[in-house]
């Protein structure tokens, strides 16, 4: 089973993608309630809002056709909203133009951008605390019993006959490392050919790459 794109080999003449939360894993809604928006309003000190953030939080991650969108992506929107609405939110730019402009939206990637940045004496407090909220969302979610991130009813039987005639490689947004737990916790591995997460580029490039 592969974990990047170039490990990739085609074997079949079909290919189907899935995505894991939401589309396989019945866990997208309470990662992005209970993990993503308490985080961001943890880590930006907006409990005076908090209601009304992580309500919009939602409407923008799982509401919207922005639902599933990327981790980073939402957070921009949303601290975009905020600062608009709510409370200015220091160095938001230098956020947003990195998430306009990063061919790999991921925790790896922003920490090798805050790295390059330090080495030339630049500081950028919004994507240190993204990055600090970031890995508060991958532990929190950490937490989360195992009975709350559980497979949708039937998933498994439907991989195993898909791969049965096709590749299939899971296409997701989310952190590589929860997404290779939670497949694995449930047996679903042995019926992927590759898992492209966050790390590998966009679902958009991933399934044209892949294939």
């Amino acid at each position: 089973m592969a974990d990047s794109i170039a490990e990739f080999q085609k074997q079949h003449e079909y290919l189907v993608c899935v995505d894991s939360d939401g589309c396989a894993m019945d866990t997208m809604d309470i990662k992005h309630i209970r993990c993503f928006g308490p985080c961001m309003v943890e880590e930006w000190g907006l409990e005076k809002w908090r209601q009304e953030i992580l309500e919009r939080w939602n409407e923008i991650n799982l509401y919207t056709m922005t639902r599933g969108t990327n981790r980073f992506k939402g957070l921009s929107m949303a601290l975009r909203e905020i600062d608009g609405k709510y409370r200015k939110i220091d160095d938001l730019e230098a956020l947003e133009a990195w998430v306009a402009s990063a061919p790999e939206l991921s925790n790896d990637a922003l920490k090798n951008v805050i790295s390059e940045n330090a080495k030339k004496g630049i500081f950028h407090i919004s994507l240190e605390k993204a990055y600090v909220w970031s890995n508060a969302v991958n532990h929190s979610i950490s937490l989360l019993a195992q009975d709350e991130r559980k497979p949708f009813e039937g998933v498994d039987m439907a991989l195993a006959l898909a791969h049965r005639e096709a590749d299939v490689v899971v296409v997701s947004s989310a952190n590589l490392g929860a997404v290779l737990e939670e497949w694995d916790l449930y047996g679903l591995l042995e019926y992927t050919d590759a898992v492209l997460a966050q790390d590998a580029g966009s679902k958009a490039y991933c399934i044209t790459t892949s294939w």
